[in-house]
């Protein structure tokens, strides 16, 4: 006997694009907004209630759960993962109304494989490739590291 299984096909619906918005195929984006002139890789999952500004770049592979907002002139490296349930009980919340929101800045840019928790970022921040973002950055600079922490 075969397996059973339920295909879900990756798209694109429900989306608030600004002019001139570039996705790159196949991508499963819903319920969200994406600024004007930005672009979007393939591979890429953006969940509903995610706001995208103008003039960013959001590389392949990329996961960006509900609940992120990103600034303006944003660069999202291949493989960022953004994280909205802490597992504060030991497991996945389940209820949405336990999960927590990243607000990113304007001029940010995270490099690849780096893991953003529910933290605030400030403008004119760079994350190095592979940071783990566990806690709120509110000076600019360069940050790299688990955690990351400034490093110039």
């Amino acid at each position: 006997m075969l397996p059973t299984f339920n295909l879900i096909d990756a798209s694109v619906r429900d989306v608030k694009f600004g002019k001139n918005v570039t996705i790159v195929g196949p991508v499963n984006i819903y319920g969200c907004s994406i600024g004007h002139d930005s672009m979007v890789g393939p591979f890429t999952e953006i969940q509903s209630n995610v706001q995208i500004g103008e003039r960013c770049r959001i590389q392949s592979h990329s996961f960006i759960c509900s609940l992120v907002e990103i600034g303006n002139d944003c660069f999202i490296g291949h493989g960022v993962m953004f994280i909205n349930d802490l597992f504060a009980e030991g497991k996945p919340a389940g209820d949405q109304a336990k999960w927590q929101p990243t607000h990113i800045g304007n001029h940010v840019s995270i490099g690849s494989n780096a893991t953003i928790l529910p933290v605030q970022i400030c403008d004119h921040v760079v994350i190095g490739a592979g940071a783990v973002v566990t806690k709120d950055i509110t000076e600019p600079g360069v940050y790299a590291g688990n955690p990351a922490r400034k490093i110039r």
